[in-house]
């Protein structure tokens, strides 16, 4: 070490010391131990009681100067020794509180880039969840607008199916219409053949009967009339039926017309229904 340490020069000096005082070592000692420039770790009066002690203990009464040198040069190395332990362990100190240092601050910087990763792990977290919520809500759109089509599909399916068989229906109905136009023609031709047969029965009876054959001929001849009424009215009504469907809007015609439309179908108690019950009687004499 340099020749400034303070056990350097205390060994020194207790070496001249002794050799000039050495009756009273305690005095030297007190003499030659500055207070300023003790060693690390320990004050002035630390470092004086330890040497003074040292020597006290290494110097006895009786002991040669020779002795007492050896002794004080041994107690200066083992303070030295001390002194650069303790410098030794304050490098140390410092060492470690460096080294701490950088571990602290090392720390540091990894928590803050570990908040920097969690941020972006909990940024692309939310990302990856709301695009795959979108992704999701994509594909239930598409399965709910492909049910819809398919079921939009049937229902028209459906639709026209319904208005195919309502058009067959209609036209049965309007054939059904005709023959019974055609029934009623030839009925009526029949009833006139048998009015005049009765005509002519009555007129070949006997002269005493004339009164009773007058009668039933006049009876015969109101029946034709009637017979011919009916059959201009069933004509009409098969001509209304024939230009008219029967899915139509039947309200829309008179009442005249829904009774000839009714005499056409031969509807029973006709004479005697409302117009809101010959539109119904007929609707289901259409559907029967």
């Amino acid at each position: 070490m340099a020749t400034s340490n303070p056990l350097h020069r205390l060994a020194q000096g207790a070496g001249t010391g002794l050799r000039e005082l050495p009756s009273n070592a305690a005095w030297l000692l007190s003499q030659l131990v500055p207070s300023e420039e003790a060693g690390p770790g320990a004050g002035p009066r630390d470092v004086a009681r330890r040497v003074k002690a040292s020597l006290e203990d290494a110097a006895p009464v009786g002991d040669s100067v020779e002795t007492r040198m050896k002794r004080a040069r041994a107690s200066a190395d083992r303070a030295q020794q001390a002194e650069e332990e303790a410098l030794a362990a304050a490098e140390e100190s410092k060492r470690a509180s460096d080294h701490a240092r950088v571990v602290a601050e090392h720390n540091r910087s990894q928590i803050a880039e570990l908040k920097r990763e969690l941020k972006r792990h909990v940024e692309q977290t939310v990302s990856d969840a709301r695009r795959d919520a979108e992704e999701r809500i994509e594909r239930e759109r598409a399965a709910a607008q492909a049910d819809a089509d398919e079921e939009l599909e049937r229902r028209q399916s459906a639709a026209e199916e319904e208005t195919q068989a309502a058009k067959r229906d209609a036209e049965e109905a309007q054939q059904q219409a005709r023959e019974l136009v055609a029934e009623a023609h030839e009925r009526l031709t029949a009833a006139r053949e048998l009015a005049a047969e009765a005509t002519q029965a009555a007129r070949a009876a006997a002269e005493e009967a004339h009164r009773q054959a007058q009668q039933l001929a006049d009876d015969a001849q109101q029946q034709v009339q009637a017979a011919d009424e009916r059959v201009a009215a069933a004509e009409h009504a098969a001509r209304a039926a024939v230009a008219t469907p029967l899915n139509g809007d039947l309200r829309s015609h008179t009442k005249a017309e829904l009774l000839d439309l009714a005499a056409a179908m031969d509807i029973e108690g006709r004479t005697g229904m409302t117009k809101a019950e010959l539109v119904s009687a007929i609707e289901e004499g259409g559907r029967a």
